[in-house]
């Protein structure tokens, strides 16, 4: 099965964010791809409280649009991530998963918030406008088990090992990393929660700046064996990769350090 990350720049016209995700999903169906991720924040991204004006309820019009498409093209959707109305003073940071239906099947409110403050390299605090989530979620497909999680989530490996427990076979990470700590953790990071749980791990990135934010992009498609399979360029993009569920089982067979594990002495 062919699987793509769309790595966008995404900015605060929503409008022009909606039409270049419509054309990366139909540029990635045309290539064979059944399941199509993209970035964190995807149709609208901004640290400012006007962010919450295009907060949406979910359904809205973004999953509408995605829906249509998925169920147009007969394709898996990710959206990434999105605001989703709370209320005046927050929203939730979330995840969506359309099938190739055209059914929302999964939502995911991001859990872990960036609230950091690193002297010299990033100071952020996503919880002025966000409210985390509390909920572990994996999606039961027939593409295979989808494992959830968003961005900063990356860095609490208890999370993914949760998700391989309940079943994951992928693993989702949508992101809008920081260019100052995505130097020297973001692959690191992606190819220890890969390797660790013998999961295929997606992980589309914004790339660029939006109001003085720099982040990364470096969107990866990674195997279980921590092999980076698929990576964007320096600019918005698609990567397209394949994905062997039959793989995931002889590697845990051939090696099966999941059912080595001793949780009872942990």
């Amino acid at each position: 099965m062919l699987v793509s990350a769309v790595q966008l720049n995404s900015n605060q016209d929503k409008q022009e964010n909606l039409q270049k995700a419509v054309r990366y999903i139909e540029e990635a169906a045309q290539s064979g791809s059944k399941f199509i991720v993209f970035p964190e924040y995807m149709n609208y991204i901004s640290s400012k409280k006007e962010a919450l004006e295009h907060a949406e309820m979910i359904p809205g019009p973004t999953t509408d649009l995605l829906a249509k498409k998925a169920k147009e093209l007969s394709v898996f959707i990710h959206c990434g991530s999105m605001l989703e109305r709370l209320d005046n003073e927050k929203a939730y940071n979330t995840s969506v998963l359309i099938n190739d239906q055209g059914e929302i099947i999964a939502k995911y409110r991001k859990m872990h918030l960036f609230d950091i403050d690193v002297e010299g390299v990033v100071t952020y605090k996503e919880s002025d406008l966000i409210e985390p989530g509390n909920d572990v979620v994996m999606a039961e497909t027939s593409i295979g088990n989808i494992g959830l999680s968003i961005c900063y989530d990356l860095r609490f490996p208890e999370l993914f090992r949760k998700l391989m427990l309940k079943g994951s076979e992928i693993l989702v990470v949508p992101a809008a990393f920081n260019l100052g700590t995505g130097i020297h953790h973001w692959e690191t990071l992606l190819k220890a929660r890969a390797i660790e749980n013998q999961c295929y791990l997606i992980a589309p990135g914004q790339i660029g700046s939006y109001e003085g934010n720099s982040t990364f992009g470096s969107s990866m498609i990674i195997d279980p064996w921590g092999v980076v399979i698929a990576r964007a360029s320096d600019r918005e993009g698609l990567i397209t990769a394949e994905v062997d569920r039959e793989y995931i089982a002889k590697l845990r067979s051939q090696l099966p350090c999941l059912k080595n594990r001793r949780p009872s002495l942990y």
